[in-house]
């Protein structure tokens, strides 16, 4: 009787951790749950360095306190996206279904390219309890459902940009209903039936649906599973205008320091003609020393030029005439290691001409 009264709480506190473990997260290089990770990945061509392999990345999450440049490189499985995105290939091979997963790229694997959807790149993988959001910048990536984590040669070259929340469930009807906003190209999908009504605006866009009517715009504020306030802005391409300049940096009220892709001969300059500015980010420094041009980086995030503000984004657009006619979005924050992180990564940056 006494071994009885030993081994049923033994057991049962077994269970409680097989269960937990068992929770859809974002994951660190551990292969433990976190609430968020932020990564950078460094180009091929770094200044005053040698040619790199294109596959080194800096690591943060809310236990690193800064940049930790990664022992793994991020085309392995033990890198922070190989841990999270492995939970997406065991869902797809254990035929399991209550779990639902969304994969969307505009530019996705072994597929035409797609300018008429979101510019936007992601994965949300949750079931009834939770799940993660992975937004990135990544062209290829990642590899469908039924195949194992990769990483795609086209996302070697260029310094790119990953960020992973995780989210209870609550948030999902939510998260569905900007994706109708953000439109994106969503290549490869799950949804049971046991998540319909409920979510169906998620199978809309799965469908390629979107928003039908103005306003264009739609800004919401999720909640992470920890509590962190992200405030989402997704805009569609009806819209027709900048992004950072037009609508966040005006709703932050905040002046911006804004790193996009400047490769193109339609990027949009810095910008003060309307009473919050935005300053193109010229150069990016990380730790190491790592320092690279924005020709070189894919990267799309800003922060606030005043460091007391500090407001942090990480999203789909570039500043482009082109891309003000594509639809997609900003995740952003006021959290000051995410905030202090990027900030201190602007090198340099481009103040306006008198003109404006």
């Amino acid at each position: 009787m006494e071994a009885t009264l030993i081994l049923v709480p033994l057991f049962l506190s077994v269970i409680h951790v097989s269960s937990s473990m068992a929770e859809i997260s974002c994951m660190n290089e551990a292969g433990q749950p976190v609430d968020w990770f932020l990564i950078y990945k460094l180009p091929k061509y770094i200044l005053h360095q040698s040619v790199g392999l294109g596959l080194n990345y800096m690591y943060l999450d809310p236990s690193t306190g800064d940049w930790q440049r990664s022992q793994y490189l991020i085309n392995m499985t033990e890198s922070a996206t190989g841990r999270t995105l492995q939970q997406l290939y065991s869902t797809y091979h254990s035929k399991v279904n209550d779990r639902a997963y969304f994969i969307y790229n505009d530019a996705a694997p072994f597929m035409p390219y797609d300018i008429q959807h979101g510019h936007t790149k992601g994965v949300l993988l949750f079931d009834k309890s939770q799940g993660f959001w992975l937004s990135h910048s990544v062209p290829h990536f990642p590899p469908f459902a039924n195949k194992r984590y990769s990483w795609p040669s086209t996302g070697k070259m260029f310094g790119q940009i990953l960020f992973c929340f995780t989210y209870k469930y609550r948030q999902v009807m939510e998260i569905g209903r900007q994706f109708l906003y953000l439109n994106p190209r969503i290549y490869n999908w799950s949804l049971p039936d046991t998540f319909l009504p409920e979510l169906s605006d998620l199978q809309i866009a799965a469908k390629g649906g979107s928003v039908s009517q103005s306003p264009w715009i739609r800004h919401t504020v999720l909640t992470s599973s920890a509590g962190l306030q992200l405030h989402s802005f997704a805009k569609f391409k009806r819209f027709g205008d900048d992004i950072y300049a037009a609508w966040v940096a005006q709703d932050l009220k905040t002046d911006l320091l804004a790193q996009t892709w400047n490769g193109t001969k339609s990027q949009l300059p810095s910008n003060c003609s309307l009473p919050k500015h935005v300053y193109n980010v010229a150069r990016v420094k990380l730790p190491g020393p790592a320092s690279f041009y924005s020709d070189y980086d894919h990267s799309k995030w800003c922060v606030s030029l005043r460091y007391h503000e500090q407001w942090v984004c990480i999203g789909d657009l570039n500043r482009s005439v082109g891309q003000m006619w594509r639809s997609g979005g900003l995740l952003c924050t006021q959290h000051r290691n995410i905030y202090q992180t990027l900030r201190w990564s602007v090198s340099w940056y481009i103040n306006c001409t008198i003109s404006q």
